[in-house]
């Protein structure tokens, strides 16, 4: 496993779709994903840091008490990171889903989520 990328699934997860401040998940964005980043999931796809950082917030707004929890390690492929998760109040998931980022120049350059059902 690749230290760097299982870096990259984990602040995903924890220091941007779980951070709250939008000051620390402006910095956290920028440590973790290229500057034209592609994040893609059911409800569409947005492309670059900011347009990223207003998809969360969205997101964090409507779901007050909700947390992501890792649901297994990180997996990897070669420069593909694969990250299960659930989400809801804590102890209580009501979605689960999975995380898949490709790596370039050491930062995380397309995200695509997958829910479960």
């Amino acid at each position: 496993m690749d230290a760097a990328l299982e870096r990259l699934m984990h602040a995903t997860l924890f220091e941007v779709f779980s951070e709250r401040d939008p000051v620390a998940r402006r910095d956290a964005i920028e440590r973790t994903y290229t500057e034209d980043v592609v994040f893609a999931d059911p409800d569409g796809e947005v492309q670059g840091r900011e347009a990223l950082h207003v998809k969360v917030g969205q997101l964090l707004e409507g779901a007050n008490g909700f947390v992501f929890t890792a649901d297994g390690p990180v997996r990897q492929a070669q420069a593909l990171g694969y990250l299960a998760w659930t989400f809801g109040p804590a102890g209580a998931p009501v979605v689960r889903g999975a995380d898949m980022g490709f790596v370039r120049d050491g930062k995380l350059s397309k995200v695509f989520t997958v829910l479960f059902d």
